[in-house]
């Protein structure tokens, strides 16, 4: 039987891949390090997995309406006004099964066949694929890494043309870390105004921060960027539930109704079971947030350290999310490999520790390495490494 062709033109995902080969290994018997995670590695609080438990408990475990409980709803503007100073009304606000299903939907609303949608790289390894599932085409314009990979409004605009119809900004990045200031979001966001180009402001990392930095959203900046910006944001990161899948989006009523809709028609609902944990997640303490924030930070600035003694290694040190996005040319190349996906499939087959090779992000040069996991766990494989990058050296 033939595939569609828009599942025939996805690109597999090189996470998906290495994590397969590490289990596979793990299965045989090896001490496999996986530096590959994209999930906290704290269990979600208690209060909210009582809450959710209570839910059922309670019999609230029928359907909801398609875009969330408003109890819910009514949570969500009050973070947004809180953290923020943003003011939403719940008819702009939308409760998807996890961010990326908010993006997934959000695209399947607003982009038409041939619609550009411009991605900075390095990008997550999603947003070019549910653009082109949209029937889009993703442009992609590049973070130089001497700017901690961000793009300019310079960059932007030589990107821009009469079929651009939206811009994704990521702040804090996966892979980078890297953030956004106020100053090149009002750059960024004076192109979109000038060109109607719809910002898409994923902010999933926006609570895990470093080094004293600041979480901006460009929606906060003037109201005409809060009316041309769909915030994407959820609770997988900041309150360790990724597997509960309770993400939103927040914009212009007219979109948020359409995702609405659509979500009708293909998930019905988002889990109610994780929709009355999430009332907790965001009306309870908050506490929890800062513990493992603070936990982050300190692995940050440990591994940093350890990360930039590798020989033939580089890192610019990020803001912010929980992972380390290093270049490793120079290693590659001392080591005798001809590509970073090959160093990463033999580190991984002769020191068993898995990286995530940075072709995936649009970065060939790069691999991401998450401090997601126990410091020792790390600190482990990063000897390991170095153990790999001195032996083939001396072959040369």
């Amino acid at each position: 039987m033939k595939l569609a062709k828009r599942v025939e033109s996805l690109t597999p995902s090189t996470t998906l891949a290495i994590t397969a080969k590490a289990n596979a290994l793990k299965a045989e018997g090896h001490n496999v390090l996986a530096l590959g995670a994209g999930e906290p590695d704290f269990n979600t609080p208690l209060h909210i997995i009582e809450a959710a438990y209570q839910s059922m408990k309670e019999g609230y475990t029928k359907y909801t309406p398609s875009g969330g409980l408003l109890p819910l709803k009514k949570a969500i503007v009050n973070k947004l006004k809180q953290d923020q100073g943003l003011s939403y009304d719940t008819s702009e606000i939308i409760v998807g099964t996890g961010a990326k299903h908010s993006l997934y939907s959000l695209f399947q609303a607003v982009v038409e066949e041939g619609d550009e949608v411009i991605i900075p790289i390095p990008y997550w390894v999603s947003y070019p694929e549910q653009v082109k599932l949209a029937g889009g085409i993703p442009v992609f314009v590049e973070g130089k890494e001497e700017n901690q990979f961000k793009i300019t409004a310079a960059d932007l605009e030589s990107a821009v043309s009469e079929r651009t119809k939206a811009l994704i900004i990521n702040s804090p990045s996966n892979p980078t870390g890297s953030l956004y200031a106020k100053e090149e979001l009002q750059a960024i966001g004076e192109v979109c105004l000038k060109n109607d180009i719809l910002i898409v402001s994923d902010e999933i990392y926006e609570k895990l921060i470093y080094d004293g930095a600041k979480h901006i959203s460009i929606a906060e900046i003037s109201p005409e960027l809060k009316e041309q910006t769909i915030i994407i944001n959820g609770l997988s990161k900041s309150h360790s539930m990724t597997g509960w899948r309770i993400g939103f989006a927040a914009g212009n009523a007219k979109i948020i109704k359409a995702m609405t809709n659509l979500d009708s028609h293909s998930t019905s609902n988002p889990t109610t079971t994780s929709q009355y944990a999430a009332i907790a997640a965001y009306n309870g303490p908050q506490e929890p947030v800062e513990e493992m924030r603070t936990a982050f930070e300190g692995r940050l600035n440990k591994v940093y350290e350890r990360l930039i003694s590798l020989p033939g290694v580089t890192c610019v040190k990020p803001h912010g999310a929980f992972y380390l996005f290093p270049n490793v040319k120079e290693a590659v190349k001392v080591t005798g490999f001809t590509t970073v996906d090959e160093w990463v499939e033999a580190i991984l087959e002769e020191e068993k520790v898995a990286l995530v090779p940075g072709s995936g992000f649009g970065a060939p040069d790069n691999v991401r390495l998450s401090y997601a996991t126990s410091l020792e766990t790390i600190m482990e494989a990063l000897d390991r490494i170095e153990s790999f990058i001195e032996r083939h050296s001396k072959k040369d």
